[in-house]
């Protein structure tokens, strides 16, 4: 077993934050346009969402970034070099990504999953130092997963993985992070915290994410995807108007500033739609089958 000591020095400081440029990148997969000429520019220190439907391409133009898929045509630069000409050990000392899924199950405990983070900063086969110790479970504590270290990783709940996998990206200690859905499967609190660590971290961070009232909470930019297209970017009170969220989400809803903090808050509207349907109007009709239940055509 890992000894993991305790550690009472631990700090989040990581690499400088650098910079990450998309350049009219586009791929087309079995004929599929998937992304569609996307442009992105994210300066230092600046967090910046990718949202929109599912579909959009946020999730396909993020694996561009960290390599794991190459665009059909235009390039990803980080701090100002093409990605696919970095070798993989530079780019992941660098360069942190949190993915929406695990390539699978781990069958280690949840200590040495977030001892991978370190990996690019070490020789072959070389062990843990105390450093690499207090990092792993800074990072562990940072994610409320430290009482964790020690359970096998595929016990745990898909939250619990979710903090893991976020913890071996801080163990990384890159000063740039791409991070898919990262709030995906964590309750509430958990949610805030992970993107309050984010924030506190001060790297350079693409973040895909659903909850447009989370992105506009936490991020100082928005670029919305929409068919594989950026569609708008900007700060989320230039983003986020009702007239978007009509033509992108095909939803009816109120933006407003937040009272108390002062940043847009969405209220979806029941019962309308922005095509001006009441709800009785969009239900479709039920019909009954032989066997009595109620059926949807």
């Amino acid at each position: 077993m890992t000894d993991t000591g305790t550690v009472t020095a631990w700090s989040a400081v990581t690499a400088a934050p650098g910079t990450l440029a998309a350049e009219d990148v586009s791929v087309v997969v079995d004929g599929r346009t998937l992304v569609d000429r996307v442009s992105l520019d994210v300066a230092p220190g600046e967090v910046v969402a990718l949202v929109g439907p599912n579909g959009a391409g946020k999730s396909t133009l993020l694996r561009t970034v960290y390599r794991a898929l190459r665009p059909t045509s235009g390039r990803v630069l980080l701090d100002g070099e093409d990605v696919r000409r970095t070798s993989g050990k530079s780019l992941a000392r660098r360069l942190a990504a949190v993915l929406q899924e695990s390539a699978g199950e781990f069958e280690l405990s949840v200590y040495d999953v977030v001892a991978m983070g370190r990996t690019p900063h070490k020789r072959a086969f070389e062990g843990d130092g105390a450093d690499d110790r207090a990092i792993i479970m800074g990072a562990l504590a940072e994610l409320d997963a430290a009482g964790l270290a020690h359970a096998p990783f595929s016990r745990l709940s898909g939250g619990e993985k979710q903090r893991v996998l976020i913890a071996r990206a801080l163990a990384q200690r890159a000063g740039t992070m791409v991070l898919d859905e990262p709030t995906n499967h964590l309750d509430l609190r958990h949610q805030l915290d992970t993107l309050r660590l984010v924030r506190r971290l001060g790297v350079t961070a693409v973040v895909a994410l659903h909850d447009l009232n989370l992105a506009a909470a936490f991020c100082d930019r928005l670029c919305v995807l929409n068919g594989g297209r950026a569609v708008a970017t900007g700060t989320p009170a230039e983003v986020l108007t009702r007239e978007l969220l009509a033509d992108v989400y095909r939803v009816d809803a109120e933006v407003a500033e937040h009272p108390r903090t002062g940043v847009p808050h969405i209220t979806l509207l029941s019962g309308a739609d922005p095509f001006g349907h009441t709800h009785a109007q969009r239900m479709p009709k039920e019909t009954t089958t032989r066997a009595g239940a109620r059926k949807v055509p």
